[in-house]
């Protein structure tokens, strides 16, 4: 008889906990420590506290669930493990991120809005105002923040902190980096099921020695998706960005992303709108402006839904130079450069406000 993780799971997941009627394996009461030593097996589950009612009766389902399921050989009674989590592993729960003072999630509704050009030169525009800033590269299908840094090539390694292992971030323009990008085959597209990206994702976020930050910039994938979920059940986002073009397709799916962080369910409020190519200056005239994609689409769409209008990035040609080479085109004494600058201090202004007048976000819990 070959026994495996896998199995242990598949047989634990027709344990339900009563109350709720799910069952404990998704509810993430099995400890990531099953133990198979010939036909024995050990593992722990987790309650949240010692006194739960239901404690010997879930012991004793899951002693069943494995002897009915697998084969009544497997040796199990008596090796589950009960844990209680701790009053400091709660306090690490409920915010990951201690030492982060404030989290930004730049989104957008739909893919080739430059969302991912914003939220790079956003995090390096706060970083040359002196503030401590890190980047969190959370589109996991399209990882485009290590080669607008420069940085496709970048080791990640492994540091121990208070006895536990932590990744290290890279570092580049001052500004603390981590991307799915790193661990992937850049070459090759990235083929994962939800759940697994979910978790690589939370990986960076929970086991990374991100440390003291002013502004956490986190890249979100285009549109609504598994991976928005995993973001703000793992994170209090302190507000959200949405990157939108004049174009009325563009906004339309930006109303669609704005509707979801607002949502009752979600709760994140939105600092304000990003209209990226708002026109096309020529760099040779930089008074000249084209409007390619049509005019004051993204200042409409804030206006019609009483959010900020945080910046206008007009479209010049520096700016796909800058993501091609490496150089981020706020560090080019550009229009385009100047516009990032302006856009930071917008975003500090918005979050300033924000803080001041709204309650701290709480992280999105489903039961």
């Amino acid at each position: 008889m070959e026994l495996y993780p896998n199995l242990i799971l598949d047989a634990l997941r027709t344990v339900r906990y009563p109350g709720t009627g799910k069952d404990i394996v998704t509810m993430g009461m099995v400890e990531d420590d099953i133990r198979i030593d010939g036909n024995r097996v050990s593992f722990s589950l987790i309650f949240e506290k010692a006194t739960d009612p239901f404690l010997k009766s879930i012991v004793k389902a899951c002693e069943a669930a494995i002897t009915t399921f697998i084969s009544p050989e497997v040796d199990i009674k008596g090796n589950i493990a009960i844990k209680t989590p701790s009053p400091e592993a709660k306090a690490k729960d409920n915010n990951p991120l201690p030492g982060v003072k404030n989290i930004i999630g730049v989104s957008s509704g739909k893919g080739g809005v430059g969302k991912s050009t914003v939220a790079c030169n956003l995090a390096v525009a706060l970083a040359q105002q002196g503030y401590r800033v890190g980047l969190l590269d959370a589109d996991i299908f399209g990882p485009s923040i290590p080669k607008m840094l420069g940085i496709e090539d970048e080791q990640l390694y492994m540091e121990e902190i208070d006895g536990k292992k932590l990744i290290v971030p890279a570092e580049k323009f001052g500004v603390k980096v981590l991307s799915i990008g790193f661990v992937v085959n850049k070459e090759q597209a990235v083929l994962w099921r939800g759940a697994m990206a979910s978790n690589a994702l939370k990986q960076l976020i929970t086991e990374a020695n991100w440390g003291e930050l002013d502004y956490f910039v986190i890249d979100m994938p285009p549109g609504t998706s598994d991976i928005h979920l995993t973001l703000v059940q793992t994170l209090a986002i302190t507000g959200a960005i949405v990157v939108t073009t004049p174009q009325e397709v563009a906004l339309a799916d930006a109303r669609k992303g704005i509707s979801m962080f607002m949502g009752e369910h979600v709760g994140v409020p939105v600092l304000g709108i990003v209209e990226n190519m708002s026109w096309f200056t020529p760099a040779s005239h930089p008074d000249e402006k084209y409007y390619i994609f049509g005019r004051d689409g993204g200042k409409v769409l804030a206006e019609k839904l009483n959010v900020q209008l945080l910046g206008q990035i007009p479209l010049v040609a520096s700016i796909c130079k800058g993501g091609d080479d490496g150089v981020p085109v706020i560090l080019q004494n550009s229009v385009s450069g100047v516009s990032f600058l302006k856009l930071a201090n917008a975003v500090c202004d918005a979050i300033d406000h924000r803080n001041a007048t709204l309650p701290p976000t709480k992280r999105v819990i489903t039961h």
